[in-house]
């Protein structure tokens, strides 16, 4: 059993227990595939005849019913107190409520409406998605046949058993993990587990298990998966959590994934806290030893915390994703998880299928070729005929087949009579049709099926009109297409005929002899047109992808040519098993594509990429995506993927396209801009004016600002910066994906902080020796409450960008109309009826004279040391 050999290399975030019971399922399913039936039988003490009701019911007992998720429904009590109990929600809250103990009713509203605006918005966004084990039941609410009794009976899918003889049919689902008892002609559409398009093989004996994985053993059919065609009975082995399913069902619900962004915003939020734990008893002490009024130094400390907290911040990142969305929406992106919007744009690894994704999804006949490889129009002609008049499960093959324009225009299918046909078997591995052509009045029996089988059966060959001996034609270079197309990565078949007694009415397998070979067919799943300018815009994006299919290795390679994407090594499935997590960390830095995968090879490659500090998106459709969705920083499904991989995502793309990925990606980069951009500048200035106060604490002879001053001011800019959801961002800020440097924002904060605080020591220079306020205080207080709000409000602009604001880059109108009115509120107060309730006084013309000089001083400098900044630092 080398395959199992590191297959569960111990994983740094799987515990010990979940991979005992990983490798106990694979064990199992190893040990019934490698020995025949009877030993399957003997193990489950089960026969052929199937259980008896007694039997069944101390099996339901012991395994419980043939469910694979947990009865529990979504708790959105849990959900809401999860998002209420977030750092940000709880300090605003606390400051709220000693707000209202001190009678600061006005604090107490405004921070409160902010937090519930909050809380509102994140609850509204989560609770639209239900937890994925909930949808994953409801692929098993149908009935499958079993044999109790000896009888054939319908019951539930619930209710099988280990142990249970089922029988399957063309369109019936798999009621659990099975060992093929017999079969005839099955095929197995696996997509949902593989990603593969095309349905596969599967039969009772399988020789070859050590070079595969156990989603390849020929002999086992797993549940989830569905019969395409052909009928089966099989013994079913593991039901519930215990199959395939139920393990991948089981590591959904163990998800305890927290993106960046939520890391980040919590790191930034326990440094406010420790800045505050550290200015508020500042504050509180030194104006209490300074100024003797104990109770007064603790509203004006009271007032401070609140102008500290950026309260703004759980609207603003609500707002900012909340509009994404919607912008998203338009854009063909429905959101699930608004954080998953700020993941997107720093995302610089996309994992992806190829199916549907890279091709457009369905099988196509590619090519119709005769025994040179030339275009054949006998080779279409004959094997549209084969498809048209067979009356069986018509597969995608013939699907593909009957969808050719050329064949359907050109063919007069209205001249032809069917008179018998000869059904597919897995043993010929070839169906026949029995035509009659009612022009000619000749009867042609035509053949479809393995090139291998098909040229066994012929005794000559058609080239050019011609009918020439096969034993003549020599060059078996020209036989040997079908490798070449195989490794082109092709589907091949072969097509012939041959004329037959246009008396005979019944015909057999005996019949299919001394065929003349026509040609082959050629299917293809082709490349989507917009993909190849569509991968390399996203690498413009700074976005790499990687392939993560459960495909072959050769149709890997080929439509990964096709689309531009450099293959120098294809990391298969089996490998992947072999290789600890520190081997699987170095391949897959340089590794693009990987075939063969299985659910859990896909989730091991996307926490390998994750832990290397890559921001990882992974596009799936299928329930073998579920676990590699969860794992990922941004998971994307589509509309049309299996229920438990769009619950399992955080966006769900209404068109399966790259290039809707792309318009998202950069949406996803203005989000995360424009959150960045509040939190520097929020935080800095507060940072800042709380400087400048305790400046003001040690040698004032009264307080700097009156607290109903510091929250009116702390407010109105609030205000002013509710509108940076609507902000421009310029170009090269999209370009590449940038991740949350928490090390460089706090850099940021206390570089630009003490700026703004120099400019208000300039103020009370100003104010003290040119104003004589320092036995004025209410002068004092309006005078710096102005230069503050402008400041703060002003320098919006200028760090906005690394550009020069006003002359290189503009902000929003709305930010523009916000931040002026806020300026010009600032400047009418004084004057205002209002005055009198802020203890505000009416300012000289010469002190705006003085701030406007001032104003202009604070934006060349801080504009220089903006550049400065960036050239020593760069700009997030």
């Amino acid at each position: 059993m080398n395959w199992l050999k590191h297959i569960f290399a111990k994983s740094k975030k799987d515990d010990e227990l979940t991979q005992s019971l990983k490798k106990s399922l694979f064990e199992k399913l190893y040990k019934f595939a490698k020995n025949d039936p009877n030993f399957s039988f003997n193990e489950l003490n089960s026969r052929e005849q199937g259980l008896d009701d007694g039997e069944v019911q101390k099996r339901l007992k012991i395994y419980g019913s043939n469910d694979i998720a947990d009865e529990k429904k979504t708790n959105h009590f849990l959900k809401l107190l999860e998002i209420i109990k977030s750092p940000l929600n709880l300090l605003l809250s606390a400051l709220a409520l000693v707000s209202l103990f001190v009678g600061d009713k006005e604090s107490f509203t405004v921070i409160i409406v902010m937090v519930l605006l909050s809380i509102f918005l994140n609850f509204y966004q989560e609770t639209k998605a239900a937890i994925a084990a909930d949808k994953l039941k409801s692929i098993i609410h149908t009935k499958t046949t079993v044999i109790r009794n000896n009888v054939k009976q319908e019951i539930l899918l619930r209710n099988v058993v280990p142990g249970d003889v089922v029988y399957l049919y063309s369109g019936t689902i798999i009621p659990g993990d099975v060992r093929l008892i017999s079969s005839k002609d099955l095929f197995i559409n696996q997509a949902m587990l593989t990603g593969e398009s095309l349905p596969v093989e599967k039969h009772v004996i399988d020789s070859n298990l050590d070079e595969k994985g156990v989603i390849e053993f020929c002999n086992l059919c797993f549940l989830g998966t569905s019969v395409e065609s052909g009928v089966a009975t099989a013994l079913v082995l593991n039901t519930g959590k215990n199959t395939y399913l139920g393990s991948v069902a089981s590591d959904i619900n163990k998800n305890d994934h927290v993106s960046d962004f939520n890391t980040e915003l919590k790191k930034f939020v326990l440094l406010i806290l420790k800045f505050m734990a550290v200015m508020v008893p500042a504050v509180f002490l030194l104006n209490g030893i300074f100024k003797g009024n104990w109770f007064e130094a603790f509203l004006f400390a009271i007032a401070v915390a609140v102008g500290v907290a950026p309260e703004m911040i759980p609207t603003i990142v609500a707002v900012n994703l909340s509009k994404g969305a919607m912008v998203l929406s338009k854009n063909k992106v429905i959101v699930k998880h608004l954080d998953a919007i700020e993941n997107l744009g720093v995302m610089d690894i996309l994992c992806t299928d190829k199916t549907g994704t890279l091709t457009e999804g369905t099988v196509v006949l590619e090519k119709h070729l005769d025994i040179y490889g030339k275009d054949s129009v006998e080779s279409l002609h004959y094997a549209f005929l084969n498809s048209y008049f067979q009356t069986g499960v018509k597969n995608i093959i013939n699907e593909a087949i009957l969808k050719h324009d050329e064949a359907k225009e050109k063919l007069e299918i209205n001249n032809y009579v069917k008179i018998d046909e000869i059904p597919f078997d897995f043993n010929r591995r070839k169906m026949s049709v029995i035509v009659s052509d009612t022009k000619s009045n000749k009867s042609l029996l035509v053949c479809t099926g393995a090139v291998e089988e098909i040229i066994a059966s012929c005794e000559s060959v058609l080239i050019d009109g011609k009918i020439i001996s096969l034993k003549d034609f020599t060059d078996e270079k020209k036989i040997l297409i079908e490798e070449e197309l195989n490794k082109e990565g092709f589907r091949v078949t072969a097509v012939a005929y041959k004329e037959t007694d246009s008396a005979k009415k019944v015909f057999s397998t005996d019949d299919e002899d001394k065929l003349t070979l026509v040609g082959f067919l050629a299917f293809f799943d082709p490349p989507k047109p917009s993909v190849i300018e569509t991968i390399k815009d996203l690498k413009e994006l700074g976005v790499s992808v990687k392939i993560l299919t459960g495909d072959n290795e050769i149709v890997t390679r080929k439509i990964c040519e096709e689309v531009g994407i450099v293959v120098e090594k294809i990391l298969l499935g089996k490998d992947i098993e072999k290789l600890s997590d520190e081997e699987l960390n170095k391949e897959v830095e340089e590794v693009v594509v990987y075939a063969k995968l299985s659910p859990y090879d896909k989730e091991r490659i996307i926490k390998s990429l994750r832990s290397q500090n890559h921001v990882v998106g992974f596009l799936g459709d299928g329930i073998n995506d579920s676990l590699s969705l969860i794992a990922a920083d941004v998971g994307i499904s589509v509309d049309t993927a299996a229920d438990i991989a769009k619950e399992s995502s955080d966006l769900i793309l209404l068109e399966k396209s790259l290039l809707v990925l792309k318009e998202g990606i950069k949406e996803g980069r203005r989000i995360f801009d424009n959150i960045i951009k509040y939190i520097k500048m929020a935080a800095s200035s507060n940072f800042g004016n709380m400087f400048s106060v305790v400046g003001g604490s040690i040698f004032l002879p009264f307080l700097p600002m009156l607290p109903i001053q510091i929250l009116t001011n702390n407010m109105l800019y609030d205000f002013s910066q509710m509108t940076i959801p609507t902000d421009n961002v310029d170009e090269e800020r999209l370009v590449k994906p940038k991740k949350w440097d928490f090390k460089h924002i706090k850099r940021f904060i206390l570089f630009f902080g003490p700026i703004s605080s120099l400019f208000d020591y300039a103020t009370f220079f100003v104010m003290i020796f040119i104003f004589h306020a320092w036995g004025n205080p209410a002068l004092f207080h309006t005078g710096w409450f102005v230069e503050s709000l402008l400041t703060q409000t002003f320098i919006v602009h200028i760090i906005r960008t690394s550009k020069i604001p006003f002359f290189q880059s503009w902000a929003s109108w709305p930010l523009i109309t916000s931040t002026l009115c806020v300026i010009l509120v600032g400047l009418y107060l004084p004057f205002s009826p209002f005055a009198k309730a802020f203890q505000f006084l009416p300012l000289p013309p010469l002190y705006f004279a003085l701030l406007f000089i001032g104003l202009i001083l604070y934006f060349l400098i801080t504009q220089f040391l903006k550049v400065w900044f960036i050239k020593k630092y760069e700009w997030i």
